[in-house]
């Protein structure tokens, strides 16, 4: 081995051992409101965590750029003559992001509030995972840049109109190009500015208008079912800890959803099929646990949730016991089924190691199978890996702990 490679090898380990601490199976996400905790989790921590919200809305120069941004908004209000002149007044340019990122590397200092943040709840959140072999202040710029695209994100797709990944499910609910849509932004920023005018935190009117478009757009997806362990997951996740684990082959059978394309049905025939093979599963024994997993996705803005319907299916049809079932009412694709069942394994505290079996049609069972390019395209990497194949329908995999990174052009299912 050359010396420049072992020099590599040798600082790439020590950065790793520094900086590479990873996430906590014991870490509970903190916020009250859901949607910004999954979509905006480090502007959450800002707002919740009481010495770094003294620090940031104390210091001057962040103050300085959010009196700056109010005066903007209030402007607009007597200035502005088309939407996207509304819009672009609340999302971040890229000079306020690189000044804000560079506020942030001169406020970090080790052991204040911001290191303090990083290192008791960014790092075991697990919700930066991708950030993690950085230095705790990288990983503090990092993250406030991915939240602050996340924020224009959601504001291009639901204000300004953007398509989004999938047009088909996820589009905006107005016609921008309505002559009373005008009426409806305007509307929109004069209530931010009239709830936000005393602000003292940089970021708050940028996120909460992106909140109000979601809310307008009524596209609380990222809620559905929530908070699901006190709720629709309770039975089942207190279950967890009766468990002898060493008894199962398998932590979970997973069945991806299959929403109808016809309004008013609530489930697919397809659907229906892939829950009696997954029942056929449990009763053999193979897992303790079935996860449900798709939201509310076919057709366009449709009434009915893919898991709890199929939650539904398998307790009144299949007999299959209610606190056997876990459901994930907020995948949208294929990929995210595979990605939300990690993450729910991860958070309930199941065994992460442990394999899980997907079982599906012969057809989404070989999708799977060869998915991983989709994951890279979509995701950035590819929330499990493969073990062997059971059958036409069954599949083995293993959760990633990449999984629990937050999507931030997903604001649906982020």
């Amino acid at each position: 081995m050359n010396f420049k490679k072992y020099l590599f090898l040798l600082l790439s380990f020590i950065a790793f051992y520094s900086y590479g601490q990873s996430a906590n199976q014991n870490y509970k996400l903190i916020g009250d409101n859901i949607i910004q905790t999954k979509n905006y989790y480090l502007l959450t921590l800002f707002q919740n965590n009481a010495a770094a919200k003294q620090l940031l809305a104390n210091d001057p120069e962040l103050t300085k750029l959010t009196q700056t941004r109010l005066d903007n908004i209030k402007s607009s209000l007597t200035t502005c003559k088309d939407p996207l002149c509304f819009t672009q007044t609340l999302k971040f340019s890229d000079d306020e992001i690189k000044a804000i990122s560079e506020r942030l590397i001169n406020l970090y200092k080790t052991g204040n509030a911001l290191d303090n943040l990083v290192k008791q709840h960014l790092i075991p959140s697990g919700t930066y995972q991708q950030f993690g072999s950085l230095s705790p202040v990288q990983m503090l710029v990092s993250a406030w840049e991915q939240d602050a695209k996340a924020v224009n994100y959601t504001i291009e797709v639901y204000a300004e109109g953007r398509k989004p990944n999938y047009p088909a499910i996820d589009s905006i609910s107005f016609n921008v190009k309505n002559r009373g849509y005008l009426n409806l932004v305007y509307d929109a920023s004069a209530t931010i500015w009239d709830e936000s005018k005393n602000e003292k935190l940089f970021f708050v009117p940028s996120m909460n208008y992106a909140l109000h478009c979601l809310e307008i757009n009524e596209r609380d997806d990222a809620a559905n079912d929530e908070p699901m362990i006190s709720g629709i997951n309770k039975n089942a996740y207190v279950r967890i800890k009766t468990i002898n684990w060493a008894k199962y082959k398998y932590t979970m059978i997973l069945i991806p959803g299959a929403g109808p394309d016809v309004l008013g049905v609530a489930l697919s025939a397809e659907g229906m099929l892939r829950c009696r093979v997954a029942a056929l599963r449990y009763f053999e024994g193979l897992a303790p646990f079935i996860m449900t997993s798709g939201g509310k996705v076919h057709p366009y803005k449709t009434k009915y949730c893919e898991s709890d319907e199929m939650k539904k299916y398998m307790v009144e049809k299949l007999h299959v016991p209610e606190n056997a079932i876990f459901v994930d009412p907020h995948a949208r694709h294929t990929t995210t089924n595979m990605r939300n069942c990690a993450r729910i394994i991860f958070r309930y505290g199941m065994p992460f190691s442990k394999p899980c079996i997907t079982s599906t049609d012969k057809s989404q069972s070989y999708f799977i199978e060869n998915m991983a390019g989709r994951c890279e395209k979509e995701l950035g990497y590819v929330p499990y890996k493969l073990g062997k194949r059971l059958s036409a329908t069954e599949q083995e995999f293993y959760p990633t702990i990449e999984s629990l990174r937050i999507d931030n052009d997903e604001p649906l299912d982020p």
